[in-house]
């Protein structure tokens, strides 16, 4: 008798798809998994797992819960082989896309792309760079196509309190009357003597609604020097429009995008009269209030952070704690911020620092220990 061969099992593979940009949409997802399908059935591929990140950019690993996912079970060995359109859709960064592909060969898992067949490190370092260079150059054409617009006196971001968006003339603003009176009562309380805190109180307690948040607090009104942040910095009250105080740079630990400010040579500035709100003259007095309210005595100046700074938060609203003076015998006093820098939180008591820290940490030595895995990317 003839014997029979054993029939050859199906390697078994998963799906990643992925869209970033508003220029793609959900179908997008949908086209590039019956792609890989039909590329699975050509190839004689059993389709165990699919993997999908929408509306995600592909500059960082951060967010994208699916390709996340797809790691984690990787190392369950759920799979023998990763199939994608193209490799830029599991990355555009040359690194992540590198740290990929070493992860998964480690594994002894495949990747392969539709219009690329098997991945090897060759083609990952050349689609690697070819795609953080083509992230690169939208950014650059993006601020390209802003500076553009600053020069014709056109906004190049978001909304700025006291002004409102004009439907469908892109980046034209119009003055919001009720928005300007507050910013002009901002600006003659402060030539008058008044403090950023005193100011947002009262804005509080006659219920005037913030730019953004639930209250107004000093910080909104003061802003940062360096930054040209803050009501009473910004130029576009006395018609002048400062476009690039500010570049955006991103985290490669946390894929967070934070600011940095570009220095004053850098920026953009475009005349736009018709958008005043304050006379020169009173912006100019501000200014130079600010100036010397700014030659602050070392002991005012910004503190060195403590044992528990960033993680106490008040019991009645919520906000963080901070430090609110010392007694007679030297020991800090902490409060509720909320309550401090705005007045909307109902619990203005003081509590001692140092009794609080010692409660933690005996807490802490009482608390069985727990340490969890950090989750593998």
């Amino acid at each position: 008798m003839r014997e029979s061969k054993p029939i050859e099992q199906k390697k078994r593979a998963a799906i990643y798809a992925r869209f970033s940009t508003d220029l793609q949409n959900e179908r997008s997802i949908e086209d590039q998994l019956s792609l890989c399908q039909s590329y699975a059935d050509r190839e004689g591929l059993s389709i165990v797992r699919t993997y999908d990140d929408r509306a995600r950019s592909g500059g960082s690993l951060m967010g994208r819960n699916g390709l996340l996912q797809l790691l984690d079970d990787a190392r369950e060995k759920s799979f023998d082989i990763v199939i994608v359109e193209a490799l830029d859709r599991l990355s555009r960064d040359m690194e992540d896309l590198a740290g990929i592909h070493k992860r998964l060969s480690f594994l002894g898992i495949e990747i392969r792309a539709v219009h690329e067949g098997v991945v090897n490190t060759v083609l990952v370092g050349l689609r690697g760079l070819v795609g953080q260079l083509y992230r690169e150059d939208n950014a650059h054409k993006v601020r390209r196509g802003l500076a553009g617009r600053i020069k014709q006196g056109l906004a190049g971001g978001g909304l700025t309190y006291g002004y409102a968006a004009i439907a469908g003339r892109t980046g034209e603003r119009v003055i919001v009357e009720a928005e300007a009176q507050i910013i002009q009562r901002i600006f003659q309380e402060y030539i008058e003597g008044r403090t950023p805190r005193e100011i947002a109180h009262d804005l509080n307690k006659d219920g005037v609604s913030p730019p953004r948040g639930r209250a107004w607090n000093a910080s909104t009104i003061n802003g940062n020097l360096e930054r040209g942040a803050g009501i009473l910095q910004n130029e576009l009250y006395v018609g002048r429009l400062v476009w690039n105080k500010v570049r955006m740079v991103k985290d490669p630990d946390t894929g967070k995008r934070l600011s940095r400010p570009n220095p004053r040579s850098e920026r953009q500035v475009a005349d736009v009269p018709h958008l005043a709100i304050i006379k020169p003259e009173l912006f100019a007095a501000a200014q130079k209030r600010k100036e010397e309210r700014g030659h602050t005595h070392p002991s005012h100046q910004r503190r060195p952070r403590r044992m528990l700074s960033g993680l106490l938060r008040c019991g009645s609203c919520g906000a963080g704690m901070s430090t609110n003076g010392r007694d007679k015998s030297g020991r800090v006093r902490i409060r509720c911020s909320a309550a401090t820098e705005n007045g909307t939180c109902p619990d203005a008591k003081t509590f001692y620092l140092d009794t609080v820290e010692s409660a933690v940490l005996t807490g802490l030595e009482l608390a069985p220990v727990v340490w969890t895995a950090p989750r593998w990317i």
